[in-house]
């Protein structure tokens, strides 16, 4: 078993079960680049500063990008018996350097040490998110612009209430997607300075140059008081709390897509590469896609609240509960980046039924609220109006019929002052046209706004 680089404290070793209890090596491991990383920086600094020679330092980089190889080719494995990610590096490349290696840890400890390799973890992840969040962007986007004239109703209570289209309805997410985005890249700009320097606890006597080691390492800037260096987590949660919010909006759009590709609806044909089928009923073809996304949107909202209620109850600063924080954060990663791809590739290879879309806004009176502002422009109260339209959808409904289906003389039994040019102001393409406000439906007003994206 290797040997615990605080041992010097204990007369006994470490029981086994105790050991392996206490081990984060076999989910910590995966930040072995960041620990190098932040290891190369704070070793420079350390020879910048006279508190080790420049040999040393020297010494001490070659070994841990030989390391960081080694792991990367398969030539070195992780040793089972290491505690974490940290002591395993340090003691293997004080195997290769010698004492050298014992030196790398000057003016440090694990507790700042751990707080900067997962905030370096979370900032180059978070990169990767957005990359994958921009290509879902891009992808709904370029349906928008297929769809600028495609009409379909628009909903509320699951009700249809009024025309709009179906580039309209996807700018929605658009713009839900744009503010995940946004979310993401403030939480990992705010994650991405540097704790170095803040030691166990208290900082130390050390003449380091905490901020020369943050402009190395890209970041932008240092903590500004010790404890709160080695204590916070918030950078944890605020980014798995803006993959919650992500995902809550991932899963409203799969429930779209769930009702929308159902025989019901019949507006979306899912592409056989993007769905699944039933081992017993042939005709089935099921929305696995958007099921799992809906699905795993409950996994990241259970990562959130383990990562509030540990840190809920915790007196400053380190505590052992912190080594928790790991698990659920690699969670929230992984999972949105196994969701984004997926999805992604849903959205761009489903057919859109038009055809269904417009039947649907066309049955479902989406125009009565037109056809009332076409009775308040003939000079009667809306209050007035909006009874004569409510009368008139439900004289279409008893005879089985739409609005724009019937004759004039019908109109002209609930309002004398219908003339012809009712059939203009009730058509799906007037309703539309003419919400040309700033974030209305209009195919010029959408068009405009997926020209600026």
């Amino acid at each position: 078993m290797a040997k615990k680089m605080w041992a010097g404290r204990f007369e006994k070793a470490t029981d086994k079960t105790v050991n392996d209890y206490n081990s984060s090596l076999p989910f910590d491991s995966r930040m072995y680049a960041q620990d190098i990383e932040g290891s190369v920086a704070h070793s420079a600094m350390l020879a910048r500063q006279g508190i080790i020679s420049q040999k040393d330092a020297d010494d001490i980089r070659e070994g841990l990008l030989s390391i960081k190889a080694d792991i990367e080719s398969g030539k070195l494995t992780f040793d089972s018996d290491a505690e974490d990610i940290h002591m395993f590096i340090e003691e293997e490349l004080t195997n290769r350097i010698g004492d050298a290696g014992k030196r790398l840890h000057t003016g440090r400890s694990r507790n700042d040490q751990v707080a900067l390799d997962q905030r370096l973890y979370l900032v180059d992840e978070a990169l990767d998110v957005i990359e994958l969040l921009d290509e879902l962007i891009e992808t709904i986007t370029d349906m928008a612009k297929e769809h600028i004239t495609t009409y379909m109703p628009g909903y509320t209570h699951l009700q249809r209430a009024q025309p709009i289209t179906y580039a309209h309805y996807l700018t929605a997410y658009i713009e839900m997607f744009k503010r995940d985005r946004d979310r993401i890249e403030a939480a990992a700009s705010r994650a991405n300075v540097s704790p170095l320097g803040s030691g166990a606890l208290a900082g130390t006597t050390y003449p380091l140059d905490r901020e020369s080691v943050a402009d190395e390492l890209g970041m932008n800037g240092v903590t500004m008081c010790s404890l709160d260096g080695v204590a916070d987590r918030d950078f944890a949660i605020e980014f798995a709390s803006s993959i919650s919010i992500l995902m809550m909006h991932l899963s409203r759009m799969s429930e779209e897509i769930i009702l929308y590709a159902s025989q019901e609806f019949k507006f979306y044909e899912l592409d056989d590469a993007y769905s699944t089928g039933s081992s017993m009923m042939p005709q089935k073809k099921n929305p696995d896609v958007a099921e799992l996304t809906r699905g795993k949107t409950g996994r990241v909202y259970g990562d959130l609240i383990s990562l509030l209620v540990i840190m809920k109850g915790l007196p400053l600063t380190y505590n052992k509960d912190m080594q928790e924080v790991q698990e659920s954060l690699f969670d929230v990663i992984d999972t949105i980046k196994g969701v984004l791809p997926p999805f992604t590739g849903m959205m761009k290879t489903m057919t859109i039924r038009k055809d269904n879309m417009e039947a649907a806004a066309l049955g479902g009176f989406t125009n009565a609220t037109d056809l009332a502002d076409y009775l308040v422009r003939k000079g009667i109260p809306f209050r007035e109006t909006h009874a004569i339209s409510g009368k008139l959808v439900h004289y279409c409904i008893e005879n089985n019929t739409t609005l724009e289906k019937l004759s004039i003389e019908q109109f002209k039994q609930f309002s004398d002052l219908i003339e012809e040019d009712v059939y203009d102001a009730i058509s799906l393409e007037t309703c539309v046209n003419k919400r040309t406000l700033t974030g209305g439906p209009a195919p010029d007003t959408v068009k405009r706004y997926l020209d600026n994206q």
